[in-house]
């Protein structure tokens, strides 16, 4: 009963404490003068009361807070005399107000000092059971109850014991992932930032890889990105890469990837030493790979936009320490390395000259090879680094015939997945671009019967590419004589001419294609005996200049006469 009585009287101490405190918060809100000031007394208030409602279970009256409280009763109360003395502008100066608020500064710090170093030598914040913890705000909460709940968090942050930290941490994280709203408000409140990155130089684990988290999601929003870089998170990120934890260096690789998505913060991480931090990672995981490797390499592929950055990384081997990953057995280090090396490769002739050197191309061509155990995306992100690795050099591109590449590409035509196709078929558009000698040697491979079946495909551009690539192709006339040898090739090309459909850019593709063909003997029988040519026909009708002129070029001398019979039947 006796400590009921006490438990009681305790109670009422805080709760007196508590109301003289929050009224004395809501009264600062009103002052107009000595803004800066009271923002400063409002802060410390915060942290006061926040501390107190940790505290409350485990007070009674005999604790040695007693004598604080009073304390801070008794400052409380002056405070609000200053208060009102603001409101109602009759101080009798304004330095010796400002003078009267730092003082009343100064002993609230001492108070939050005083009650932390008790919370923390005596343990309150340590069991569960003794701390009170502020219920988190409902969906529909206001503006304000987000905020204090988040101050309350920040005191358990700054005064809680590691478990009481690491379980802050974690409520943290639950709101900032679900809500926003949490993010935006946490980066108003002073100190919140630089605490989390007082964390990540944690020797506690769980404390380092929670703030890490915490981070990560601040790093997602483009407008902290620079807030956090201002405020030094840069350098304790790299020295988690170099001494954290798996799980340490995982979180701090996503939040280096989110930061340098900003070019303006790449040279803050490479003035930390973040290259050879990242290039570590990725030579350390040579033969196994992993997702830490994939995204070391996704960090230096936004490093090395930056020229300098680029030469140093080169310097340092990077890119055989590239190629060696696009061999390793993890998917994800093998697609990274390949997006690395094709940015490295994009607008550097030197560059790609290096990864040439070092066997570049064999190595990419090889992870297209129908034989290999590489997946469909790795394939797809292998032709995309070939085509910026081979542009612009013949030299190049002879290498690419020499080890297969055009069969790959074929097969992939004939038998890949949809997104393999799509990606074959870009590159088929790639060396039909280059030169005669490809057009030629892409005939005779058989690239035209399965361009052809893209004619009529789903996706526009799928047959706006295959109809682009075989016009190229047919500009060849070994090639224009292989088209015309299947006569459903003549037809379809005739048929999806159709006047109906009204003028496209495909569609003038099309008739580019029969206009080449016309210039073949053998072309021009096949049109000429084709259903479809009354499509032709039409359209030249509704004087599309086009149709017009493939009708001129079947009119020659020898069958203009046929021609005739067919115009006017």
């Amino acid at each position: 009963m006796v400590e009921e009585t006490s438990n009681l009287a305790g109670s009422s101490i805080l709760r007196q404490a508590t109301n003289q405190i929050s009224s004395l918060i809501l009264l600062s809100h009103s002052i107009k003068v000595f803004s800066s000031k009271w923002k400063m007394i409002r802060t410390k208030l915060e942290e006061i009361l926040s501390i107190i409602t940790s505290i409350q279970s485990s007070i009674d009256d005999d604790t040695p807070l007693s004598s604080i409280f009073q304390s801070i009763e008794q400052t409380t109360e002056h405070c609000n005399t200053l208060g009102q003395k603001c409101i109602d502008h009759s101080y009798s100066g304004k330095l010796l107000m400002q003078s009267d608020l730092d003082i009343i500064v100064v002993k609230f710090d001492d108070y939050v000092k005083c009650l932390s170093e008790f919370v923390n030598a005596d343990g309150f914040l340590s069991n569960g059971s003794h701390a009170i913890v502020v219920s988190r705000p409902a969906v529909t909460a206001s503006r304000d109850d987000i905020r204090f709940y988040v101050k309350d968090l920040l005191c358990r942050f700054k005064i809680g014991r590691v478990e009481m930290k690491i379980q802050a941490l974690i409520s943290f994280n639950e709101v900032i992932q679900e809500d926003e709203r949490y993010v935006r408000i946490a980066m108003e409140i002073d100190g919140l930032v630089h605490v989390l990155i007082k964390f990540l130089n944690s020797k506690e684990i769980g404390i380092q890889e929670e703030a890490l988290k915490s981070v990560a999601v601040i790093c997602g929003f483009d407008s902290y990105k620079s807030v956090l870089v201002g405020v030094g998170v840069v350098a304790p990120l790299i020295k988690v890469l170099e001494t954290g934890s798996d799980l340490g260096k995982e979180l701090s690789t996503r939040c280096l990837m989110k930061v340098t998505a900003n070019c303006d913060n790449v040279w803050s991480v490479s003035a930390h030493g973040g290259v050879s931090a990242l290039l570590k990672i990725c030579e350390n995981g040579c033969d196994e790979g992993g997702e830490l490797v994939g995204l070391a390499c996704g960090v230096l592929r936004n490093l090395v936009g930056v020229d300098e950055i680029r030469r140093f990384v080169v310097e340092e081997r990077a890119i055989a320490l590239a190629i060696k990953l696009v061999r390793s057995k993890n998917e994800g280090s093998q697609i990274s390395a390949m997006e690395f090396i094709q940015v490295l490769a994009s607008g550097n002739e030197f560059v790609r000259g290096l990864i040439v050197n070092e066997g570049g191309i064999r190595v990419l061509v090889r992870v297209l090879d129908p034989k290999s155990s590489y997946s469909s995306k790795a394939r797809e992100k292998s032709m995309r680094a070939l085509l910026i690795l081979c542009s612009d050099s013949v030299g190049y591109m002879n290498s690419l015939k020499t080890y297969g590449f055009m069969d790959h590409i074929l097969y992939f035509l004939h038998n890949g997945e949809v997104s393999v196709q799509e990606s074959a078929l870009m590159a088929a558009s790639w060396l039909s671009a280059t030169s005669d000698e490809f057009k030629k040697a892409m005939g005779d491979a058989g690239f035209i019967p399965e361009l052809v079946k893209f004619l009529d495909a789903k996706s526009f551009e799928a047959r706006e590419i295959a109809a682009e690539t075989i016009l190229r192709l047919v500009e060849v006339p070994r090639n224009q004589k292989r088209f015309v040898q299947n006569d459903q090739n003549v037809n379809l090309i005739l048929q999806l001419v159709d006047p109906e459909e009204g003028n496209s850019s495909n569609r003038k593709v099309l008739l580019s294609i029969i206009m080449s063909l016309t210039i073949c003997h053998e072309g021009r029988k096949k049109i000429l005996s084709s259903g479809y040519l009354k499509n032709i026909e039409k359209l030249a009708d509704d004087q599309v200049l086009d149709a017009k002129k493939i009708i001129r070029n079947l009119s020659s001398s020898r069958i203009r006469s046929i021609i005739r019979g067919i115009w006017h039947s």
